[in-house]
């Protein structure tokens, strides 16, 4: 299982320059998690430098995965990892749910580098 980024999701749908190397994590998306945090930052970013209707229809691909939606425990536990690895909030979240589910994160953002179960593109 995978947890894509938003790094990634913007790659992959902006066809950025390490588009392929998510397109072959994104081939199934039976096997990506993706917390409710992501649907906020892909939307956000594509909307304000594409369009809605683009921002929309990321939306509806990411849709496709598994959304796992922020629970308490969830929270907590991203307070902590962000108390010790400093990650701001959003990544803390996104790190958090692919702990907590057993997944691998995959992205671009330095704020992952060098941790565990993280996939550095």
């Amino acid at each position: 299982m995978f947890l894509i980024d938003s790094s990634g999701w913007i790659e992959f749908l902006t066809d950025g320059q390490h588009a392929e190397k998510y397109a072959k994590y994104l081939k199934d998306s039976s096997k990506i998690k993706t917390p409710t945090i992501i649907l906020y930052e892909v939307y956000k970013k594509i909307k304000r430098e594409r369009t809605e209707e683009e921002a929309l229809l990321a939306v509806s691909l990411i849709n496709r995965t598994s959304v796992i939606p922020l629970s308490e425990s969830i929270a907590l536990f991203a307070a902590d990892l962000s108390l010790q690895y400093s990650l701001p909030m959003a990544d803390a979240i996104v790190y958090a749910t692919a702990l907590e589910d057993g997944c691998k994160v995959v992205t671009s953002d330095a704020h992952f580098q060098g941790l565990d179960r993280v996939v550095f593109i």
